[in-house]
């Protein structure tokens, strides 16, 4: 896409918004602290989870991408082998492998600001494979361009999912497109996204 979406301030969710969540996953919100970013149409895209699940069940992913649209694309950008050419960038170009390192440490900082998982990597991969593109976006659009230099890549490579109007809602009342499954694709389940669905 030539234009990201807007960046949004964090908001506690709403009635509205644990209802769209649980459209949008088929389920009901585990963690959630806030509202990371909002889609374009209006509903969450990102949300902000808590460090530990209310069974106190760590939970590293922080910023967790709802909306079904943008994960099913992000989903073909990993079956395109992104990911996998990403990882290689990483290694061959020190620019952007401190840049991603700094996005490691700015994930772990917003994660610790709420609750300290001592032993427990950031997400996505970070610093130094490309593991989970939804967690990179979401990370992307929860912070602003500029802070996940690989995360705001792939949003780049997204179309305007939200052109087609809400993913979810009285209109259709269902997830469109499908959604990710929260595993990478080699199968590998990233950090505990999965098991917070």
């Amino acid at each position: 896409m030539d234009t990201p979406p807007p960046q949004t301030d964090s908001t506690p969710p709403t009635d509205a918004d644990v209802a769209a969540f649980r459209e949008q996953l088929g389920r009901p919100p585990r963690g959630l602290r806030a509202i990371a970013h909002r889609c374009p149409c209006g509903l969450p895209d990102v949300v902000e989870t808590a460090p530990r699940l209310e069974d106190g069940t760590p939970f590293p992913t922080t910023y967790y991408l709802t909306c079904p649209r943008a994960a099913s694309a992000i989903g073909t950008l990993e079956a395109d082998g992104v990911m996998k050419e990403m990882t290689a960038r990483l290694k061959e170009d020190e620019e952007l492998a401190a840049a991603y390192r700094a996005a490691h440490e700015d994930y772990l900082a917003r994660r610790d600001a709420v609750e300290v998982l001592e032993g427990f990597p950031s997400a996505g991969g970070m610093p130094d494979r490309v593991k989970c593109l939804h967690v990179l976006v979401a990370h992307s659009l929860a912070a602003g361009p500029g802070v996940n230099p690989l995360g705001d890549e792939a949003l780049a490579m997204l179309p305007e999912w939200w052109r087609k109007g809400p993913c979810v809602g009285p209109c259709d009342g269902e997830p469109a497109d499908g959604g990710t499954d929260g595993e990478t694709h080699d199968g590998e389940k990233d950090d505990g996204e999965k098991d917070a669905r």
